[in-house]
């Protein structure tokens, strides 16, 4: 009888270490709502992030430039939901290596481009790994949820629920994201990122 209740009280107490453990892994957390969230970030360039109109938002500067999460990741998902203006260059870079030089060869990204006539560099692609099939999707004036999944060497990227995007890859393993800012207006509404 005593063995018994130790195989109970055993079992009971594996299945509740590994449902919190599941628990915390798959918990969203939300990095960007509204115009909160800025501190979850680090700035890289000198576009002109404000927290206005409902969003973490930009519309100028003189080159490319990023908000970087100070967090690192590996296995993930992260959903984006964005405002992007017709003429906008922009993109989620993703498993970045160095969070002082973001490049399209060093993260994975994927992109926010409607002006780029090329698959290869079309809205809803991971530059330099997936293009997107023709029709190219569009994501100018207006909002948009970006829905993307890095869960080893498996990448899904999604647009309002449109999979675009369903490779494998392993060049790159783990490290911060970031949102950049090119060209255009860029507004970030909701960030949510969980680990898998």
């Amino acid at each position: 009888m005593l063995i018994r209740q130790r195989l109970r009280l055993t079992f009971f107490l594996v299945a509740s270490f590994y449902a919190a453990n599941a628990t915390a892994q798959g918990k969203w957390i939300t990095l960007i709502d509204g115009t909160e969230g800025t501190e979850n970030f680090t700035p890289l360039g000198d576009a002109n992030w404000t927290a206005e109109m409902a969003s973490i938002r930009a519309t100028e500067g003189s080159g490319s430039s990023w908000l970087v999460s100070r967090q690192s990741y590996t296995n993930f998902e992260i959903r984006v939901e964005f405002w992007a203006s017709d003429d906008a260059n922009s993109g989620i870079y993703l498993r970045c290596q160095n969070p002082e030089r973001i490049t399209d060869r060093d993260c994975y990204e994927a992109n926010i481009f409607d002006q780029r006539p090329e698959a290869a560099y079309g809205t809803g692609g991971i530059v330099h790994v997936a293009p997107v099939s023709e029709p190219l999707p569009k994501a100018g004036d207006r909002w948009n949820i970006y829905r993307i999944v890095m869960n080893g060497d498996h990448l899904i990227v999604e647009l309002n629920n449109e999979r675009t995007v369903d490779v494998r890859d392993d060049k790159l393993a783990s490290g911060p994201f970031a949102l950049q800012w090119a060209r255009g207006e860029m507004r970030f509404r909701k960030v949510q990122i969980r680990e898998l």
